[in-house]
């Protein structure tokens, strides 16, 4: 069983990494290792490679992110989808840099592998929607989700590329996924202003 330093300092590393990642991309072992308090040689105690450690932050993350967002419950659909864009955007806001880089870079096919299950809610919600005139129909419901997940990393790059206020963020990102789900901008508005949940989270 790993000593208890041990379990520490790679929790350390992998909390040192999320920062660091944030502020760059490319950032080295050396940085992260800095970062947390650590020498470089205490690195390679726990991860062989910097491809290692990234494949666990982004694994570790994207799992934890991804039992929230597969656990969203609403008898409306619509306010469903805003749910899971607004806990989406509530968990990764403070880490835009990272978020983009681990969706767009080598690790895809994990990202997609954990995100599975709400990708899967994400195309039932659809069916259900376009089933009860909710949600529009005019496009598969597995094109449209993936419209729907497309949204709202298109407000977390704007967020990232503009500094986007936290508050303005959360609402765009609802509104974005409302609208792609086929509601009017007016419609998606009033939505939000008049659900409890989603007013609170805006």
């Amino acid at each position: 069983m790993p000593r208890r330093d041990a379990l520490e300092n790679r929790a350390a590393l992998l909390a040192a990494a999320r920062v660091v990642l944030n502020r760059d991309p490319d950032a080295t072992l050396d940085l992260i290792a800095a970062e947390a308090g650590l020498s470089r040689r205490s690195v390679y105690g726990h991860f062989a490679t910097r491809d290692e450690l990234l494949r666990e932050l982004v694994a570790s993350g994207t799992a934890r992110v991804a039992g929230l967002l597969a656990a969203v419950e609403h008898d409306d659909p619509l306010v469903r989808l805003a749910l899971v864009a607004e806990r989406m955007w509530a968990e990764v806001a403070d880490v835009r840099v990272m978020t983009l880089f681990a969706v767009r870079g080598p690790f895809q096919e994990l990202i997609a592998r954990e995100l599975e299950p709400v990708r899967a809610m994400l195309r039932a919600t659809v069916e259900e929607g376009a089933a009860s005139g909710r949600i529009r129909s005019d496009i598969p419901a597995a094109t449209l989700g993936r419209l729907i997940e497309s949204a709202a990393i298109a407000v977390l790059d704007e967020a990232n590329r503009t500094a986007l206020d936290a508050e303005a963020g959360r609402r765009y990102v609802m509104l974005s996924v409302l609208s792609t789900a086929g509601m009017s901008a007016p419609d998606a508005d009033a939505l939000v202003d008049a659900t409890p949940e989603l007013e609170a989270a805006a």
